[in-house]
């Protein structure tokens, strides 16, 4: 199953992205967990110790990796250069185990086809469409905010895409420019997730407000997730309620890809 994670900036895909990969892993799932955010945060988000994120470095920043594979310098714009370079290493070879969640930080250029042509574009292309036409068990895209990576159809081939909001009319505007772009490149499977919902009229909100989407199911606001970063454990652990939400979330997950994601 590949999902991707996305919303408006803020609104928590990274915190519901590092739960998910938790629960997933905890029922024996294989899962690779990738963060495509230009400020890469998941690692602190699932409690990777310090001397394994200190392994981690974004694909995109590679000079040398990405010179190597594409013949090219990053950064040069025009020349010759391998457009569809070799990238089926790179998920094992530079990304780390925690408590059974693989982790790889992709960095950010441009990822699409009306973008700039660079060797860094060309390279991180290569490795979506890699990873989307991978064998993963489970895999998780972690993805920036906006809506600017689906005009580009960077997760077309996703199974389904999750959704983040807020219970504010701005964060459901949002999802609505996100359904409207995810429709245009085909991807029907969409899929709110709330987050930071205090109470019962939140929620309802959300249920009676939604841009035609499926509310998948919500996670209340806490202020231990804040306090799960600050002390650099997994959120996972420190907020019971949420745990308890994200496997609902997932057991939702698990019956829609019986009835319709494996079709």
């Amino acid at each position: 199953m590949k999902l991707a994670i996305t919303g408006k900036g803020g609104v928590g895909k990274t915190t519901l992205t590092a739960l998910l990969a938790q629960a997933y892993a905890d029922m024996g799932r294989q899962v690779l967990a990738v963060d495509a955010d230009p400020s890469p945060c998941l690692a602190g988000a699932l409690g990777f110790p310090a001397e394994l994120r200190e392994e981690l470095k974004p694909i995109a920043e590679m000079d040398a990796l990405i010179e190597e594979r594409t013949g090219a310098k990053p950064g040069t714009v025009g020349g010759f250069f391998t457009l569809n370079p070799r990238v089926d290493d790179i998920p094992e070879r530079f990304s780390v185990l925690y408590r059974g969640v693989r982790l790889l930080e992709m960095g950010s250029v441009d990822l699409g086809g009306s973008g700039c042509i660079c060797p860094e574009s060309a390279m991180l292309k290569t490795l979506f469409t890699h990873l989307l036409f991978r064998k993963d068990d489970i895999l998780l895209l972690d993805m920036y905010a906006g809506v600017e990576h689906l005009g580009r159809a960077t997760v077309d081939f996703v199974d389904a895409m999750l959704v983040v909001v807020e219970p504010t009319r701005r964060s459901l505007g949002t999802a609505a420019q996100i359904k409207k772009l995810a429709n245009d490149i085909g991807l029907q499977r969409l899929y709110l997730v709330g987050n930071k919902v205090r109470n019962d009229e939140e929620a309802k909100f959300l249920e009676t407000e939604t841009p035609d989407l499926p509310l998948l199911g919500y996670l209340p606001a806490d202020l231990k997730v804040q306090e799960a970063d600050r002390l650099g454990i997994p959120v996972y652990d420190h907020v019971e309620n949420l745990k308890f939400a994200t496997q609902q979330i997932s057991n939702a997950l698990n019956e829609l890809t019986n009835d319709e994601v494996m079709e």
